[in-house]
């Protein structure tokens, strides 16, 4: 028998709870984006919402779905969990631009509520915190290196608990990581773009050392999986190998996409590129009901 709890598949009120809140947050997505439009407001486009929704479904499918109950005999499927939670998932939903359609999806007394919440000073100072491309990294690297480390890789492997939590911190991670470089709203970042070309290639470091010592390495670097059994042909040390050919491949590309489209923007002559960085939408209705302008770089 696998040494693995696995939440997803023996738990039902997880695999329930998980699709709940999926859809919820779908919904209340829509419904926030279908309110923009019937007051005939300039709308995120509809490219965002697919993209936020398509981020919803690799959630998922990392978590959710069939996928996720091999993780305990595979570490290449485990490697695709933390791929799509984290360099997938993260960056869609942040291109859905999730703050305003969803503020406007929940309840109009629940975003009052919260609403001074959000403008109290240490709450926003905590958020600059957190959104800044040092901290972000470090989340992002921190979270990557520390769950690989054999001993905690194995603990999430047999406490379904730690797994969940596991997956969590990587998605979290996963949407610091990626804000400062999609930079959705509400963007403080005053940081200048370049440096975030600087900021991509730093983020490789990390990925490309955890990944050409798995691939590279003659010893299976997690014994546990010497333990269970295996529906794969596979043996134990191919697998790793697979596994860190994967993440190598998925992060090197995935991470060369934004650092293009930045180079093309910071190219771009002067009068083009500012159509290009800016787009403007009307952002929270406010309690007496007037509209407060925003804008998104």
């Amino acid at each position: 028998m696998s040494p693995h709890v696995h939440v997803a598949s023996e738990s039902w009120w997880f695999s329930i709870s998980l699709v709940v809140a999926l859809l919820l947050a779908e919904l209340l997505y829509l419904r926030g984006w279908l309110r923009f439009r019937s007051a005939s407001l300039k709308v995120i486009p509809a490219w965002r919402v697919l993209g936020f929704s398509l981020g919803l479904f690799l959630i998922w499918m990392a978590v959710g779905s069939p996928l996720a109950e091999l993780d305990e005999q595979m570490l290449t499927v485990h490697m695709i969990q933390h791929l799509l939670l984290m360099t997938f998932a993260a960056p869609l939903i942040l291109l859905g631009l999730p703050v305003m359609p969803l503020l406007h999806g929940v309840p109009r007394q629940f975003a009052q509520a919260v609403g001074p919440l959000f403008r109290w000073p240490p709450v926003q100072r905590l958020g600059r915190m957190l959104v800044r491309p040092t901290f972000s990294w470090l989340a992002a690297t921190a979270t990557l290196v520390g769950w690989h480390v054999p001993a905690i890789f194995t603990l999430a492997l047999q406490s379904g608990a730690w797994h969940l939590l596991e997956q969590a911190t990587f998605f979290l991670a996963g949407l610091l990581f990626w804000w400062p470089v999609v930079q959705p709203w509400p963007n403080a970042s005053r940081e200048p773009r370049w440096s975030i070309l600087l900021y991509l290639f730093l983020a490789t470091l990390p990925c490309d050392i955890l990944s050409a010592f798995l691939v590279f390495s003659e010893r299976v670097a997690y014994p546990v999986y010497l333990s269970v059994s295996r529906q794969s042909d596979l043996s134990v040390l191919a697998d790793q190998q697979c596994a860190g050919a994967l993440m190598w491949t998925s992060i090197t590309i995935v991470y060369l996409v934004p650092a293009a489209i930045l180079c093309m923007r910071l190219l771009a002559p002067p009068n083009s590129r500012a159509g290009l960085a800016q787009s403007e939408f009307l952002g929270i209705v406010a309690p007496q009901g007037n509209p407060k302008r925003v804008e998104v770089l």
